[in-house]
């Protein structure tokens, strides 16, 4: 678990987290989010250790990151996995090249065992194998996704961070890789921390949601609890569409009639 405490963090004087805290659970996709500008990508940044806080803790499992070494940082770094936003492939490495990547800098495996991790994790997420030694250029964007998340999962990860994971992607791709992140949230026990502000993957996936509003966590609650929430700044962002107005009345209709 990633427990985040009072945490603030200040850019020329401005007040990007304003005193912060919020538990991030093992075994759930907590995800978080907000409008532009709300602070999720510097919160998340700051978890991850990009930025330094002014004030507060994050504790990784009781290990506070502010207090930690450079050793113990680079140590942390190894039980950390990333999702980025454009999937950020090297694009001279082949499918395999590049889920082998993080084990040939960070592991101590030998070749061998290194290759079979390296096959095993593009077969979890249903890579097919002819797709292993072809180039990221030669398959499609969801393909991409699945690569890295192939990648972000190959040092067997306790923390696992994606950032915009269904960016670029149509509908359809997007609720495969949502599928992907719950199941291997769920299979392998991880704490998964979604930064996102699509409606669908909130509505699939959302465990454990942050609600950032000018800063401040406005709400925290599950992908369940959101119809009952009474955060007008929430209701606001997730049920702007008329879609999801829809959504949420004919909720508020089956609740009144049970």
């Amino acid at each position: 678990m990633i427990k985040v405490e009072n945490i603030v963090k200040s850019f020329d004087g401005t007040t990007v987290l304003d005193h912060i805290s919020a538990d991030l659970r093992d075994g759930e996709v907590n995800m978080i989010i907000g409008q532009s500008g709300s602070g999720k990508t510097v919160m998340m940044k700051s978890i991850i250790g990009l930025h330094t806080i002014d004030s507060g803790r994050i504790e990784y499992d009781s290990r506070n990151l502010p207090d930690m070494s450079e050793k113990e940082v680079r140590l942390l770094r190894r039980e950390v996995g990333m999702l980025f936003q454009g999937a950020a492939l090297f694009d001279s490495l082949t499918v395999l090249e590049n889920v082998m990547y993080p084990l040939e800098m960070f592991s101590d495996m030998s070749q061998n065992e290194m290759r079979k991790r390296a096959v095993f994790c593009p077969e979890r997420v249903n890579m097919p194998e002819r797709a292993f030694n072809l180039m990221p250029s030669e398959i499609s964007g969801g393909m991409q996704k699945r690569v890295a998340i192939a990648r972000a999962i190959s040092m067997n990860p306790k923390y696992l961070f994606c950032d915009e994971p269904n960016s670029g992607l149509d509908p359809k791709t997007s609720l495969v890789i949502d599928q992907l992140i719950q199941d291997i949230t769920k299979e392998y026990n991880i704490c998964t921390i979604v930064n996102s502000h699509d409606m669908n993957s909130i509505m699939e996936i959302g465990d454990n949601i942050i609600f950032l509003k000018n800063g401040k966590k406005e709400w925290q609650g599950s992908r369940f609890q959101i119809f009952d929430a009474d955060s007008e700044s929430l209701n606001d962002f997730v049920f702007a569409s008329q879609l999801y107005k829809k959504v949420k009345a004919a909720h508020a209709d089956l609740a009144n009639k049970h």
